[in-house]
């Protein structure tokens, strides 16, 4: 039996006590989660006593409950934090399962967080390489130069990304953000994830990478193709060009391409449709696969480790892509464009592209998005497609 204890009794609301597990978390030096699933109503937190390194080979489905993250380059670190604290919220009211987990999680902040005093705003230590906010000219000329590969066979769609820095007003609270993310994109995952030494990220991602539900279904999407989204418009009216029709193609077939490789028919595929996510629209196509039925039990791994990263945030063909990325991109993305979310808990496996996010530093923070180019690309449009993509985080949290 599930029972939920009102936050009101505990004379305290879930925003001051998510504040109180940040300023914890920070003041101690130890790694934390704080995300909500799409179109869900729980929250969850975790807290962790390190973060944990983890092996390439290392199967999704092997792990304790925690949140994981990747960077985009796959030859770095992941890093795994284990759910040594675990904590849901639900409407308002810090929620309690009959397990031993989160009981024993909620006799420890009783005991330790609920008699604190709360502290000033939270402030993040610097964690980034030193590296540039790329310019107009700088990425228009990037872009150029990707269509000219592109006309020259090097490979038929590329995805370069840019940053943007930005100037943090002193009273940024970065649960007051989540929150706001939370009440503005339902259908995205919504996220914070602080590791010491590494680096601290907010987003709002709609691209999932691999979920696992019961251990019984797996699915993946092909998300791309971009356009602006206002209230009212009618989906059905949307008109997607060729450029974005085929960005999206690609994408499609990638991941099928994937299901080739381990030679696996039984898929469903449902889409293209159009979606929202926030102030953008995408093509969306779904995946889905019974483990159970193809007796795979292994796939979420699997599948993982051959989608990361996928056409929607690098190009094909994947290695001439990366390698031209590499060279030409100018800077390092971090776990921008690498994947995230919690992993077995509540019996399910969440993870998400890490797109639409910032990395937050002491008084300013970095943010990241990319285009993608193809054959139809101009460089003009691509720059102003990150400048809306830009926005999805910075229309909510300033």
């Amino acid at each position: 039996m599930t029972t939920v204890a009102p936050v009101s009794d505990l004379k305290h609301t879930e925003t001051e006590l998510l504040s109180f597990l940040c300023q914890y978390s920070v003041e101690k030096g130890v790694p934390f989660a704080f995300w909500r699933l799409p179109n869900a109503q729980l929250k969850h937190v975790i807290l962790s006593e390190a973060a944990q390194e983890i092996d390439p080979s290392q199967m999704l489905e092997e792990l304790d409950p925690g949140f994981l993250m990747a960077p985009f380059d796959k030859s770095k670190p992941r890093f795994f934090l284990p759910a040594d604290l675990l904590f849901s919220f639900e409407n308002g009211a810090l929620k309690t399962d009959d397990n031993a987990k989160e009981i024993s999680s909620l006799v420890w902040l009783a005991e330790n967080i609920l008699s604190r005093t709360p502290g000033k705003t939270v402030r993040f230590n610097a964690c980034s390489e030193n590296h540039s906010s790329e310019q107009s000219d700088f990425f228009k000329d990037l872009i150029a130069s990707c269509i000219q590969e592109i006309n020259h066979g090097t490979f038929e769609k590329i995805v370069p990304s840019r940053t943007k820095y930005i100037n943090l007003p002193e009273d940024f609270d970065i649960v007051q953000a989540f929150q706001k993310l939370c009440e503005t994109y339902a259908t995205a995952l919504i996220s914070f994830v602080s590791i010491p030494s590494v680096g601290h990220w907010l987003g709002a991602s709609p691209e999932v990478l691999v979920s696992i539900k019961n251990k019984a279904i797996f699915k993946t999407v092909a998300l791309a193709g971009t356009l602006p989204y206002h209230e009212g418009l009618n989906l059905k009216s949307v008109a997607w060009t060729q450029k974005e029709i085929e960005e999206q193609a690609l994408v499609e077939r990638y991941v099928i391409s994937c299901f080739k490789k381990i030679r696996l028919r039984e898929y469903e595929e449902h889409g293209p449709k159009t979606v929202i996510a926030g102030n953008l629209m995408h093509l969306k196509s779904e995946f889905t696969v019974d483990i159970k039925a193809t007796n795979f039990p292994q796939i979420g791994s699997v599948m993982l480790g051959l989608l990361h990263p996928t056409s929607a945030v690098c190009g094909t063909p994947l290695e001439s892509s990366l390698a031209f990325l590499r060279q030409h991109e100018g800077y390092d993305r971090g776990f921008y464009s690498g994947y995230l979310g919690p992993v077995n808990v509540r019996n399910n496996v969440d993870l998400f592209v890490n797109i639409r996010c910032m990395q937050l530093e002491a008084h300013r923070a970095i943010l990241y998005a990319g285009a993608g180019v193809t054959i139809d690309s101009i460089p003009q449009d691509e720059w102003a497609e990150t400048e809306i993509k830009f926005n999805t985080l910075l229309n909510v949290i300033l």
